[in-house]
């Protein structure tokens, strides 16, 4: 079995740290098995080496070894991508296509970010784990893997758990053995030398003299938090080293690459409402249902005695609802470009009883029909006050739209439509 210095020295692990070399250590040993691993730890602190060491290790080093980053695959077709889809299984599928666990048969299949995997696909993963069976999008045919999964998360998977999006059973099938990377502020005695590592690289990638940290600087780097862990160290030290033309750094000079106290970087809000939230929330989607019932009654009256007289008798409606109706708007909500015939009330008993809760029989009954008199007279207001407001407004199309509340479009159409 090789050691720990070599593995690290390999796959270019940089440091002493205890945690670290425990997370090392624990990924030798499990590596000859099939046991399922989850490697937990922080965004940048290097996760994706554990894996590469187990499979390395293992005897599925010459088959095919595949890493999948599951939260940059949208939700629409991760399960293809995974499991594979038949001919015309959807749109654009234009082809069988195998998918991941089909083509890793027999080596390993590295999962990061397991944590934003689908419930849907979390219920597919799952039979694969249990008895490696799967089944292709759009095919009904089960088909058998042998593969190795080991998994990657920077999210408490506990806490997804008990939200909801993440599957309790796949969690323990997953995490037979955890794996924790500790982050890169939790180890000290690594920092400098990491970035004494990354400076000596980039010396060499672009042809330059490697950068240097002056004593006063070091303290700094050492107590800084490094949020982004060995990701924002090194684009750090790469920085400095296009940068700077001075190859000594001084603590003033590496401030001004870190930002302070997390003032440069992007807020983090968290999505978390209480019960009062929503209990808020559902009381004010009560109020709004019953104004628009409320509305709707009114709407209904109004309606009622234009149909009838040609004009609303508003002094009993709501008068919000009529500024509704007749406000300013960029909605056709001045009057019907067709004349509508009047529903039979006497033929539909649901209306009728919808509009007898609210208001007296007499009220809400239309008649069979409406006179042919009375529709032209609701067209010929409709003609006078389209001429008015013309009149009025000299000609100037969106004065007068905007003075009888409609869109210039509609008013266009109904100068069209009336021959003015």
């Amino acid at each position: 079995m090789e050691t720990i210095q070599s593995i690290k020295q390999r796959f270019e692990i940089i440091g002493n740290d205890p945690k670290l070399n425990r997370a090392v250590e624990k990924a030798i040993q499990v590596a000859p098995t099939d046991i399922s691993v989850l490697v937990v730890g922080e965004s940048g602190v290097g996760k994706e080496s554990i894996p590469k060491i187990i499979h390395s290790l293992s005897h599925r080093k010459h088959g095919k070894y595949i890493a999948v980053n599951c939260g940059a695959i949208p939700e629409g077709t991760i399960d293809s991508e995974l499991f594979g889809h038949e001919k015309g299984s959807f749109t654009g599928a234009t082809s069988t296509r195998e998918g991941y666990f089909e083509v890793a048969d027999g080596g390993t299949i590295f999962l990061d970010e397991v944590g934003e995997l689908p419930l849907t696909t979390q219920v597919r993963l799952l039979r694969v784990l249990e008895n490696g069976e799967f089944i292709k999008v759009g095919s009904s045919q089960v088909q058998k893997t042998n593969v190795r999964i080991v998994a990657a998360t920077n999210v408490n998977l506990f806490d997804a758990i008990e939200k909801g999006k993440f599957r309790e059973d796949l969690y323990y099938r997953l995490s037979t053995v955890d794996i924790l990377l500790p982050p890169l502020r939790d180890r000290k005695d690594d920092i400098h030398l990491l970035f004494r590592k990354f400076a000596a690289d980039f010396a060499h990638k672009y042809k330059m003299p490697a950068i240097k940290l002056e004593d006063e600087a070091i303290p700094y780097l050492l107590k800084y938090r490094w949020s982004g862990n060995i990701r924002q160290l090194r684009n750090a030290a790469e920085q400095i080293s296009v940068l700077e033309t001075k190859r000594d750094i001084s603590l003033q000079t590496l401030m001004s690459y870190l930002p302070q106290d997390g003032s440069h970087l992007p807020s983090v809000i968290k999505d978390k409402k209480s019960e009062s939230d929503f209990s808020t929330e559902r009381d004010i989607l009560y109020k709004v249902l019953f104004d628009m019932k409320s509305d709707l009654n009114d709407l209904k009256k109004l309606t009622l005695e234009l149909m009838k007289n040609g004009s609303a008798k508003v002094q009993d409606i709501n008068p919000n609802l009529i500024q509704k109706v007749y406000g300013k708007s960029d909605e056709d909500t001045f009057f019907e470009e067709q004349p509508r015939t009047p529903a039979i009330a006497t033929n539909n008993e649901t209306e009728q009883e919808e509009f007898e809760d609210d208001e007296d029989d007499n009220n809400y009954l239309f008649a069979e029909t409406v006179e042919e008199e009375e529709i032209l007279k609701l067209e010929q207001k409709e003609i006078e006050l389209i001429k008015k407001s013309l009149e009025k407004n000299k000609g100037k199309r969106k004065a007068a739209a905007d003075e009888l509340g409609i869109s210039e479009r509609t008013l266009y159409r109904k100068i069209k439509q009336y021959d003015l």
